[in-house]
């Protein structure tokens, strides 16, 4: 939607010129390493106090952000002409086995005119509050997104303007269905299952 109200259709690739190859299905990508999305030496630049570090995964860019400051670099991102990150793909969390190790929030961007992926990740130790900055006023998109990490994960997002669960119901107290904490029923059936009784459908 441009100023104006109007709308133009955002065209994929059309930030990079006429003379931009086409797309093509990356081979050969090593599984750590490699040239770091264009974006990722860009918030390094912009955010050094904030940019905990730059990983290159399988060919994809993971930035590690603090996370009092997700909302500065997810707007930059957005409004920067030179990164033009104009698609939310996804908002979720990863909760470790392991209690030594944080746990993340992770959002997917997508700039649709560079064709680039980048992923941005909030680490939030151990014991502190489980919450970061919602960018609900950046993307809309974010709206149910954040709602359901909330609802699985417990993961608070200050600022959005309804932040309730979604795929559970609002007086559910069981806990949050993707935490590692969270309560197993056991009928003899395998590890884990839950009884019959307690499936719906």
């Amino acid at each position: 939607m441009n100023d104006d109200g109007s709308f133009a259709p955002v065209v994929a690739g059309s930030a990079l010129g006429a003379g931009a190859p086409a797309p093509a299905t990356p081979k050969n990508v090593a599984h750590r390493g490699g040239a770091p999305n264009e974006s990722g030496e860009a918030l390094r630049q912009q955010f050094a106090g904030a940019v905990r570090r730059v990983d290159v995964v399988w060919g994809e860019t993971t930035v590690v952000v603090d996370p009092t400051r997700v909302h500065d670099v997810i707007r930059w991102l957005h409004d920067d002409p030179a990164q033009r990150y104009d698609y939310l793909s996804d908002v979720t969390a990863v909760e470790f086995r392991d209690l030594e190790q944080p746990i993340e929030v992770v959002w997917h961007l997508r700039s649709l005119p560079f064709r680039r992926f980048l992923r941005v990740k909030a680490q939030i130790e151990r014991g502190a509050a489980l919450e970061v900055p919602s960018v609900w006023d950046i993307y809309k998109g974010a709206d149910w997104l954040e709602r359901e990490c909330y609802d699985m994960f417990g993961i608070r997002f200050v600022g959005h303007p309804d932040l309730r669960r979604l795929l559970m119901w609002e007086q559910y107290a069981e806990g949050f269905p993707l935490r590692k904490d969270f309560p197993r029923h056991n009928d003899g059936g395998p590890q884990g299952t839950a009884p019959a009784s307690e499936i719906r459908r």
